[in-house]
């Protein structure tokens, strides 16, 4: 059977993009549900792994986002019961905050553009991402970041200042704060959110956008065995 992968969209302008495209390659069917247009959460019992997708949101702004509560019930239970799941930027955050963790914007300011992944020896090991765990670049576009992991967690990247790039939450549990699914054209919107504030601080908006253009092929290569590892894990 085609293993069902429920993919929780948190804004329009932060859809699966290449992840859903790889994942859908590695022979996954992607359930997208789209609780900030209305879409119901639905029962885990159906599917075979979940995946939660980035957004301009704080982790913790379930005032603000009636669905962001549910989602971390989700991510509960999907740790509770094995099931496989990925997050990606604020999914990682939620998964964090969900577990007991802490996330706070980060007193850096805003990571933006291609960084490189500081693996932890604990990759090395990681069922997911130790195919992985060799020197490459992500795209991060984040304010906030995971201060504090939940009691059991493993830290399995870090920057070069100690933020968290990637953990595992659980057996079969994932967050990556970096973006492996944007492209250019998903940047665009961000990058023209981001563009006064980007003035401000003397960061070159377009160049930045131009420079993850430019490494598309040294991007693919690197984040499709993402997709590739976590669809084979569903086998």
């Amino acid at each position: 059977m085609t293993p069902l992968v429920l993919v929780v969209e948190h804004d329009a302008e932060c859809p699966p993009a290449l992840m859903g495209a790889w994942l859908e390659e590695a022979g996954c069917a992607l359930d997208v549900r789209r609780p900030h247009a209305g879409d119901d959460l639905p029962d885990l019992a159906s599917y075979d792994a979940l995946l939660v997708l980035g957004g301009p949101m704080g982790a913790d702004d379930d005032a603000q986002h009636a669905w962001l509560g549910p989602v971390k019930g989700l991510v509960r239970e999907a740790r509770a019961s094995g099931l496989p799941t990925l997050g990606i930027c604020l999914g990682h955050q939620l998964i964090a905050s969900a577990l007991g963790g802490r996330v706070e914007p980060n007193p850096r300011g805003q990571q933006v553009g291609l960084l490189s992944v500081g693996w932890t020896e604990a990759a090395a090991d990681d069922p997911l991402v130790a195919p992985l765990a060799t020197p490459r670049r992500g795209v991060q576009w984040n304010d906030d970041i995971v201060t504090a992991l939940p009691e059991g967690a493993v830290l399995l990247a870090e920057t070069a200042y100690g933020e968290v790039q990637a953990a595992r939450y659980g057996p079969f549990m994932w967050g990556v704060q970096l973006h492996p699914e944007v492209d250019a054209e998903v940047l665009q919107p961000w990058a023209d959110e981001d563009r006064g504030s980007h003035e401000t601080r003397g960061v070159d908006t377009d160049g930045l956008l131009r420079e993850i253009d430019a490494a598309r092929a040294e991007l693919d290569d690197a984040w499709r065995p993402l997709a590739t590892g976590f669809g084979a894990l569903l086998r």
